[in-house]
């Protein structure tokens, strides 16, 4: 069982704190968090302050964020061939089905709504770290 380097894209800082303590409380993951789209695609491309950032396992991305949403982001990364293996789960508020359906049309790998409560929203994050921790077979991340 490996741990997981994840990025999480997420303007709302008491969800990224959620996030990185239900993941802390769980595993070895490395978390590192960025605030919108934009610095995502930085951090990917390992540009300006994230030259030495490592390459995520995994991305948890927020579709409703300032300056590049959710939305943009996942087509920018979905689009690049250096970036689109790396598995996107959309983790969001928004349960609307046209959010949904672009999301997959855009191939996020899975859509997740975030849940209300805070031991649902941990569960949650810890479930999705789970399966790709030790369900799933991911690329490897210096490719």
């Amino acid at each position: 069982m490996r741990s997981l380097q994840i990025l999480v894209v997420d303007d709302d800082d008491a969800d990224a704190l959620m996030i990185s303590e239900a993941l802390a409380t769980e595993t070895d993951a490395s978390v590192e968090r960025v605030h919108d789209g934009r610095e995502a695609l930085d951090y990917l491309r390992r540009e300006g302050p994230f030259s030495d950032a490592p390459r995520p396992d995994l991305i948890l991305l927020d579709l409703n964020m300032p300056r590049m949403d959710g939305r943009e982001t996942l087509a920018a990364i979905k689009t690049d061939d250096e970036l689109k293996a790396i598995p996107v789960v959309i983790l969001t508020t928004s349960g609307a089905a046209p959010d949904i359906v672009s999301s997959y049309q855009q191939r996020a790998n899975a859509y997740v709504t975030k849940p209300l409560g805070l031991d649902d929203f941990e569960s949650t994050v810890r479930q999705i770290n789970r399966f790709y921790r030790e369900v799933a077979s991911l690329p490897d991340a210096g490719l």
